[in-house]
């Protein structure tokens, strides 16, 4: 393989919604080779005619309507595929991970023309832990912290599962990728109101370090970061509110996160801010081209 393997991820904040914003003609236009989705938001019988175009697609709606649904596209059909809801076909899931095995949070594929396993996740945004809970600064009915606690237990749990299914891979053979929306921002670089920012959900001090300890030079590398390691940004999401989007107040929450030869043959990543002239999402796809050769 000579030319470039493309990789895009994007949440698309429903699927029928991307599509009258253009989703399809982007899909078609923009060359990928493989695209994960998050938040795809549709059952199976009421995806749009064409939805994910020519692409081979392995899709978890989820059983929560109108919310989650996560999905791998592939220009070949993948050699396997293993999401939470599937008995049998996933390896064994976390203990705190069993209550959202139907709610269309991960799916991996093992791609079928290159040695590589790809991810996607839609990991909870959560919430404000009890003792942050101001009334006054909240737009909704405080929790008592039931959703910070809630995302945190995930997070435990998913931190298992990723290293399990990222040392599955190598035994394979395969290089492995996560890709997705993880609703954490993991550096000051990564939210363009950083000091406002320290007791929001999504730049908690707890939220980092957990990102941090998945994060090493021999497990998982921050491929964006790796290719743009002192710009702030680019950002992946924006506020439809006020003007965060025109003045780039944004923050970088969508994610390549790859083991180290794969993050060592990424060439240039970038942030499709938008396509023909519109957003796509509150999110942008976050698109990264990799060199291959050396995997087949």
């Amino acid at each position: 393989m000579s030319r470039p393997f493309r990789i895009a991820t994007a949440n698309i904040n429903g699927i029928r919604a991307a599509h009258r914003r253009g989703f399809g003609d982007w899909l078609a236009t923009r060359g990928c080779d493989v695209v994960t989705l998050q938040e795809v938001r549709c059952p199976v019988d009421a995806l749009p005619e064409g939805a994910f175009g020519d692409y081979a697609v392995a899709y978890d709606a989820g059983e929560i309507a109108g919310r989650n649904g996560v999905a791998v596209l592939t220009r070949e059909p993948p050699a396997a595929v293993r999401t939470w809801a599937a008995p049998g076909l996933a390896r064994p899931l976390q203990r705190e991970l069993r209550r959202h095995a139907t709610e269309g949070r991960y799916v991996e594929v093992d791609l079928a023309d290159v040695p590589l396993t790809v991810a996607s996740l839609y990991l909870p945004k959560g919430g404000l832990p009890a003792h942050l809970q101001d009334p006054r600064r909240m737009r909704e009915a405080p929790d008592g912290g039931a959703k910070y606690d809630r995302k945190m237990a995930f997070m435990a749990g998913f931190a298992r599962h990723l290293a399990a299914a990222r040392k599955a891979a190598a035994a394979a053979g395969r290089e492995f990728l996560l890709t997705g929306d993880l609703n954490i921002a993991h550096s000051r670089a990564d939210v363009a109101n950083w000091r406002r920012s320290n007791r929001v959900e999504g730049f908690l001090p707890e939220e980092r370090a957990w990102l941090d300890a998945q994060l090493t030079p021999r497990t998982l590398v921050d491929v964006v970061r790796r290719l743009h390691p002192d710009v702030e940004g680019p950002y992946s999401w924006w506020s439809w509110l006020g003007q965060a989007y025109a003045k780039d107040t944004g923050w970088r929450i969508d994610y390549h996160l790859a083991t180290p030869g794969l993050a060592r043959a990424a060439l240039a990543a970038v942030v499709d801010r938008e396509h023909a002239g519109v957003r796509l999402s509150d999110h942008a796809p976050v698109v990264v081209d990799y060199l291959l050769d050396g995997l087949s």
